[in-house]
């Protein structure tokens, strides 16, 4: 997919997406430790090489589960490689999902999408979608670089999940990033 504003990253750069400068950045347990809790259920939307989706996997435990959902098989088939074999592997569902669907309807307790809502044609929707599938309670995470989204833009995003059904609420301070916890909020 290349449509201007909606590139995906491609597979081959995705060594970029996890390094050590960029645990340094944006640590994933400082992160996220506030949301996800032993035994829930995980979407990590966009998960690429799986930066993210490891760590989320120990912060789940043994009780819990990740769905590591992408585009591009390419980055399934790197974050398949890193687990396979580990103790982590039995936790982590691997899904592709389509240009503008998820595709996964089973209920989370949290959801992150982190540098990857920008690289969506139709955000209403996926949020929508996005909406359907997390649990009563349940919480996302939109995190979004600076230079590919404006504020405006941002606001944008925001604006369409709140007409999905969410709440926005200020989300976790992270380095270079727009970030919003969306909360669901059932009426």
């Amino acid at each position: 997919m290349d449509r201007g504003k909606n590139r995906v990253c491609p597979v081959e750069r995705s060594g970029s997406l996890d390094n050590i400068f960029r645990r340094w950045l944006q640590n994933p347990w400082k992160i996220l430790n506030p949301y996800i809790k032993e035994g829930m259920t995980v979407l990590d939307f966009g998960c690429g090489p799986g930066y993210f989706t490891i760590d989320i996997a120990q912060m789940v435990g043994k009780s819990g589960w990740v769905i590591a959902v992408d585009l591009q098989e390419g980055m399934l088939q790197r974050l398949r490689h890193k687990i396979r074999e580990t103790k982590i592997e039995e936790r982590i569902t691997l899904h592709r999902c389509q240009e503008n669907k998820i595709g996964f309807s089973e209920k989370v307790d949290f959801a992150l999408a982190f540098y990857v809502i920008h690289e969506i044609p139709n955000q209403g929707e996926f949020f929508k979608e996005l909406f359907s599938i997390l649990k009563p309670s349940g919480q996302a995470l939109v995190v979004e670089p600076p230079f590919h989204v404006s504020k405006s833009a941002f606001l944008i995003t925001i604006r369409k999940a709140q007409d999905a059904g969410f709440k926005p609420d200020e989300g976790p301070k992270v380095i270079l990033s727009k970030t919003v916890i969306l909360k669901k909020v059932n009426v």
